[in-house]
């Protein structure tokens, strides 16, 4: 095979923000973990298992957030989507039966019971209840580079002026993802894409080789870029950007122009659990009788313009087939992409494509097919392209040049408004003033006793949790607002609480307990990483590194 001439690198984001209820039986915002189980983390797991059973080569990325690791490792969350996967065979052993008569419904019923009762053996039996073992297995085979992100996805542009804040927020992530991954992360996907001057200092300080931007992050440096977005730079730390290529992500990313909106593609707003007789579907949905997705879809999306009273049968097997289309005509304008950037740059160009990896799967049902196609025809059908990962490209070219992006994030007009509006503007001055305090506590309290200790370790557990920038996000696009706006309350007063008990020395051990219980994440925090005289546990030495101007 001739050496390739260019490098393609598929980025995926897998995120979710902490939800975990014990005190309910059933907590609906917990299905957003179900769902993403059965239908990309499950779908993309599997396609890895055959990927490496045929013997194909390749490396993608993918980020594993610390919240995301922290829920698929906790036992009750496991607990409970087995629970959930058994309700969905149930029901789609029922819809089997049920849809008999209608041969188009009755053959995607039966996929679906398939999928279903894969996904459990996948879950249960292959990995034991615990994906980030999956994951992990493909890393440690050398397809996956697993990056990490902010403890809890803090929106670190601001809280940039709290830097013990932005610190704790990266040192928490990289201990928990060693942890768990049993090695130090290289990458890391800043939360939103959002990178402020400086904040790379206390990347180089985790040994945090790479971060992603988006478009203008770098083509917004100073000086411009000699290669644009098509090779990394350096900023003055050492540490190397990374920015995402337009042309590639707008043709996943649109559901106007973009593969996802094509008319064979799974319809996402028509679900039978909006749609059956509430007697029939009450023991699939929500105990009170909210009706929500099962996952059970038998519709395509059949035209632009087409209502959804309209929408034509859904097969599973065309579809497919679709994005086995889509993947060629992808991976063909990567082609002339980089047949293109090759007679112009004297180093090999390398795109990325970053994307959020719930996207493939259970917005795009067809996703992971995608993903799968597009890896076997990168290795069997060309040599112009390579898949690689942004730390295999710095292997390659440890020479680059040293320029500084600009304040930058990859939500609507690429600055700081989607978490900084009219709508989400009051949470700031709460989450400034707590940092303030659980700096001062770790600053000044330097030998607790144990009930204090457990006390401050849970205080730093509240603010990390009320940091999540997916509150922000939620309140700003009007989604479930009530949820965040009451979990961003809920964890500024328990912190506050034990911020008031600390410093009175009256503890109470029934509260502390119960929030523990309740807000179990990083069960190793030590409240010390918000100390201003905190020294980070760094064994060993970074990469070497060559810049240029």
């Amino acid at each position: 095979m001739a050496a390739e001439k260019g490098y393609l690198s598929l980025v995926l984001h897998a995120h979710l923000p902490f939800v975990r209820h014990p005190e309910h039986e059933d907590f609906m915002e917990e299905n957003w973990l179900y769902e993403a189980i059965t239908e990309t983390y499950i779908p993309l797991i599997n396609h890895f298992e055959d990927l490496d059973r045929d013997g194909v080569e390749y490396r993608l990325t993918m980020s594993l957030t610390p919240p995301l690791i922290s829920m698929l490792a906790d036992p009750l969350l496991q607990d409970r989507y087995v629970r959930h996967i058994d309700k969905s065979i149930e029901l789609a052993q029922k819809e089997v039966e049920r849809t008999k008569d209608n041969p188009d419904f009755n053959k995607t019923a039966r996929f679906y019971l398939e999928r279903f009762e894969k996904a459990r053996e996948t879950f249960v039996h292959r990995y034991n209840k615990n994906l980030v073992n999956a994951f992990k297995k493909f890393q440690d085979l050398g397809y996956l580079e697993i990056i990490t992100c902010g403890a809890t996805h803090g929106y670190l542009p601001l809280m940039q002026q709290y830097p013990e804040a932005v610190r704790a927020q990266i040192e928490v992530a990289v201990e928990t993802h060693k942890k768990h991954l049993g090695r130090e992360p290289r990458g890391i996907w800043l939360p939103e894409c959002a990178y402020y001057p400086g904040v790379d200092k206390v990347l180089k300080e985790f040994k945090i080789r790479f971060f992603i931007v988006d478009t203008h992050g770098v083509l917004h440096a100073t000086p411009r870029p000699k290669y644009g977005v098509f090779s990394s730079i350096y900023t003055r730390s050492g540490v190397a950007a990374f920015a995402r290529d337009q042309e590639s992500s707008r043709q996943v990313w649109s559901s106007k122009i973009g593969y996802p909106g094509d008319y064979n593609y799974r319809e996402f707003y028509r679900d039978i659990g909006f749609e059956l007789p509430l007697d029939y579907i009450g023991p699939y949905i929500h105990p009170d009788g909210i009706r929500m997705d099962t996952g059970i879809k038998y519709h395509k999306i059949t035209g632009s313009e087409c209502g959804l009273d309209a929408k034509q049968p859904y097969d599973p097997y065309a579809a497919r087939d679709k994005a086995a289309d889509h993947a060629g005509n992808f991976l063909f304008n990567r082609t002339k992409q980089i047949e293109y950037l090759d007679e112009l740059m004297d180093r090999k160009p390398i795109i990325l494509s970053p994307y959020d990896a719930e996207l493939f799967g259970h917005w795009w049902y067809e996703g992971p097919d995608f993903i799968n196609f597009l890896i076997r025809k990168a290795y069997y059908d060309q040599d112009v392209v390579k898949m690689i990962s942004p730390i295999d490209y710095l292997e390659e070219y440890p020479s680059n040049q040293v320029c500084q992006p600009p304040m930058c994030s990859w939500g609507a007009k690429g600055y700081n408004d989607v978490w900084l509006d009219d709508s989400n503007d009051w949470i700031y001055r709460h989450l400034h003033h707590a940092a303030e305090k659980m700096i001062e506590l770790a600053t000044e309290i330097h030998y607790p006793d144990d009930l204090t200790r457990r006390a401050l370790n849970q205080a730093a557990r509240e603010l990390l949790l009320a940091q999540s920038s997916d509150w922000a996000f939620i309140m700003m696009t009007g989604t479930t607002v009530e949820y965040a706006v009451n979990r961003t309350k809920a964890h500024i007063s328990r912190f506050l609480d034990l911020y008031n008990q600390i410093k009175s020395g009256n503890i109470n051990e029934d509260f502390l307990g119960e929030t523990e219980w309740k807000d179990n994440i990083f069960p190793d925090i030590d409240y010390k990483v918000y100390s201003r005289r905190h020294q980070p546990r760094i064994e060993g030495k970074g990469e070497d590194i060559v810049i240029s101007s």
